[in-house]
């Protein structure tokens, strides 16, 4: 089935695509291209690692907090089962920032960099605007309030079409810097994207969902810790050899408390960080620190994925073909 959404018996009930200049992007297809661009890491590394732990606890979807159900995805046991609270309390104990203030106040203290989730870990597509846009500032004051400053990235994982321009939007509102954010699985490296609705750069930090230990969870995924390790492993070495070869590149390594967290996972976790320390020539930063180097080095252009590397766009698609060409049949 290619189509994953129940479609009904009479697509002429469906409403057509139209396009919002305000909340929808040309799609890039081209990228960087072959010639890959070099971001000039930190003392000539060859590539940046960036460890993500997405900490989503206590803001999935549960009758606890008045949703309809409760999570049902990456539970571990098939078919699910009616207690999927206490899988995702498993690392936590007890639940998402503002129910567990001493995560943020320990992350600070331990120079980590605190980036917004969203608000609650559940669907926005079919929220309203302004109650989506009331999320986004509830997040940024909880985060500030906790740990002492706004966050300065922004991860939805389960967006909108509307999200990222409402991100910019509030952030523009409420007078608070926002250096990055990680909504795109397009690359190996940053980006800049024009952002239509405000006139103003949106930069692309990329959380990639390869290298990620939701896939334990997952039938295509890992099923094993081993194969956790060798996967990642094996991401590694191609991008490093890569960078050795001129074209560095970025890695994302994301984690979950209550997956990776597990014993049995745990071992596969502290040889992947090992065997990365015993390179040489890594950058193993955070996300705002790979922005803030990628905005001094290669400040905005518009129009430009970086600067002097014009962005090819197709302004208007269809089926995901732009205007121009024939729409296979």
């Amino acid at each position: 089935m290619s189509t994953p959404y129940d479609l009904p018996s009479d697509l002429s009930r469906v409403k057509k695509f139209e396009w919002d200049d305000k909340y929808d992007f040309p799609r890039d297809l081209v990228g960087y291209g072959e010639n890959s661009f070099n971001p000039q890491w930190p003392g000539g590394a060859k590539i940046a690692v960036s460890f993500v732990i997405n900490y989503e606890e206590g803001a999935e979807h549960t009758v606890l907090n008045g949703d309809l159900h409760s999570e049902t995805h990456l539970w571990e046991v098939l078919g699910g089962a009616p207690m999927i609270e206490s899988e995702y309390d498993y690392g936590s104990r007890s639940g998402a920032i503002e129910d567990n203030p001493a995560v943020g106040i320990s992350s600070v203290k331990n120079g980590h960099d605190v980036a917004s989730h969203a608000y609650r870990w559940i669907d926005y597509a079919d929220m309203p605007p302004e109650k989506e846009k009331a999320y986004i500032k509830k997040e940024i004051e909880t985060i500030a309030k906790i740990c002492g400053e706004p966050p300065k990235g922004w991860y939805y994982g389960r967006l909108s079409s509307r999200s990222q321009a409402l991100v910019w939007e509030v952030y523009k509102e409420m007078d608070v810097p926002l250096l990055w954010d990680s909504d795109s699985y397009a690359d190996d490296l940053p980006y800049w994207v024009d952002q239509v609705s405000l006139q103003i750069p949106n930069f692309n930090c990329l959380t990639l969902s390869d290298c990620n230990d939701y896939k334990f969870n997952v039938p295509t995924g890992f099923g094993s810790p081993i194969h956790f390790y060798d996967h990642l492993k094996n991401a590694f070495d191609t991008l490093y050899e890569e960078g050795c070869e001129g074209s560095p590149k970025m890695m994302t390594i994301a984690l979950h408390c209550w997956c990776i967290g597990k014993p049995g996972r745990f071992w596969a976790l502290k040889k992947i960080v090992e065997y990365i320390a015993s390179k040489e020539n890594v950058w193993v930063a955070t996300r705002t620190q790979i922005a803030e180097h990628f905005r001094e080095k290669f400040p905005y252009q518009k129009g430009c994925l970086a600067p002097g590397v014009k962005r090819a766009e197709a302004p208007n698609t269809k089926n995901g073909w732009p205007a121009h060409k024939e729409v296979p049949q």
